[in-house]
C-alpha cells in the first residue's frame, strides 16, 4: 500500500513518480473522488477510485486488508497534500502495519511544512496539531494545555490549519492565552494564484483578520515563547500567594481564571506546591 502526496494547489507540483504510482495501482482510495477527479484527469490516470473518509474508513478496513493480502496494489490520496495529516487513512495504515503488509509513501506537497518554511519563525522544533476544536470553549481548553506545556518547558513553533470563518476568533484566542506580542504568521492559499503569508505579532494579526475576512485554505503558525518567558514562575508565584489564604481548590480556580489556563492543569500544580510546603525536606 502506498501513501501518495498530491498538490496543495498548483497541479504542477504533482511528481512524475506520484503519477506513475497512481496509474499503476489497482485501486486509488480518495478522500473525495470528485475532488481527486480533476488531478487524475489532468494526468490521464484512469485507475478506479473509491472514497475513504472518516465515516467509512473503520468498516472498510477488513475488506481492504484482504485485498492487500491478495496482492492488490492500493494507493491512498487526500484532497490535497500528504495523506493521514488531518485526513483519513491513519486507521487503515495502522491495520496494514499490523497485518505485516508493506507500507510505503511517495512524498510531496505539504501545507504545514510549506507554511513553516515561509513563516520566518524558527523551523525546529515544530509541532503540527491539525485543526483545533471549532467551539470556543473546547478550543481554549486545548490552547490552555499547550500554554501550560510551555510553562513546563515546551518550546516549539506551533502549527494548525483553520477554516476561514473561524480564523479571527482563533487568533484572538491565541493572543489572549499566549500573549499579544507572540510572533505568528498566517499562510493562505499556498502555491495558488493568491498565495499570501502575513507575519507579525499574533495580536496584530487577530485585529487584521477581524476587519479583513480571510478566504481559502489557511495555515496558522505561532512562534515559540521568548527565552525570558516568565510564565512558569508567574504561575507558581500566583499560586503560592493564593495558597497562603485559600484552599488548593479555591486557589486553583482563582489563578486559572486570571491567567487563562485550564483549571485541571492549575489544580495539579497547586496540589504539588501545597505538598512541597507540607514537606519542606522534599
Amino acid at each position: 500500500m502506498t501513501l501518495v502526496s498530491t498538490p496543495i494547489g498548483n497541479l504542477g507540483d504533482f511528481s512524475d513518480r506520484a503519477a506513475a504510482t497512481l496509474a499503476e495501482a489497482d485501486l486509488i482510495l480518495c478522500e473525495d473522488t470528485r475532488t481527486s477527479a480533476r488531478l487524475l484527469t489532468a494526468r490521464g490516470i484512469t485507475t478506479r477510485t473509491e472514497p475513504l473518509h472518516d465515516h467509512n474508513e473503520q468498516h472498510r478496513i477488513p475488506a481492504l486488508i484482504a485485498q492487500l493480502e491478495r496482492g492488490r496494489r492500493i494507493a491512498i490520496i487526500s484532497d490535497a497534500g500528504t495523506p493521514l495529516l488531518s485526513d483519513p487513512g491513519f486507521r487503515l495504515a495502522r491495520a496494514a502495519i499490523a497485518a505485516d503488509i508493506t507500507l510505503t509513501a511517495v512524498p510531496g506537497p505539504n501545507a504545514a511544512i510549506t507554511a513553516l518554511t515561509l513563516s520566518g519563525l524558527p523551523p525546529h522544533p515544530f509541532m503540527f496539531s491539525g485543526f483545533l476544536p471549532p467551539r470556543t470553549a473546547a478550543r481554549r481548553e486545548v490552547l490552555g494545555r499547550l500554554r501550560a506545556a510551555e510553562q513546563a518547558g515546551l518550546s516549539a513553533t506551533l502549527i494548525w490549519h483553520e477554516a476561514p470563518h473561524r480564523l479571527a476568533e482563533m487568533l484572538a484566542d491565541l493572543a489572549d492565552i499566549f500573549g499579544t506580542d507572540r510572533p505568528a504568521a498566517v499562510a493562505r492559499e499556498l502555491t495558488k494564484r493568491f498565495e499570501e503569508v502575513r507575519r507579525g505579532p499574533v495580536g496584530t494579526l487577530a485585529a487584521w483578520y477581524t476587519d479583513n475576512r480571510a478566504r481559502g485554505e489557511i495555515t496558522v503558525l505561532l512562534g515559540p515563547p521568548a527565552e525570558d518567558d516568565s510564565g512558569a514562575d508567574d504561575l507558581d508565584d500566583r499560586l503560592r500567594a493564593a495558597l497562603a489564604t485559600l484552599s488548593v481548590k479555591d486557589a486553583a480556580s482563582l489563578v486559572a481564571g486570571a491567567i487563562n489556563l485550564p483549571r485541571r492543569t492549575v489544580y495539579a500544580r497547586a496540589l504539588e506546591l501545597a505538598r512541597q510546603t507540607d514537606d519542606p525536606h522534599r
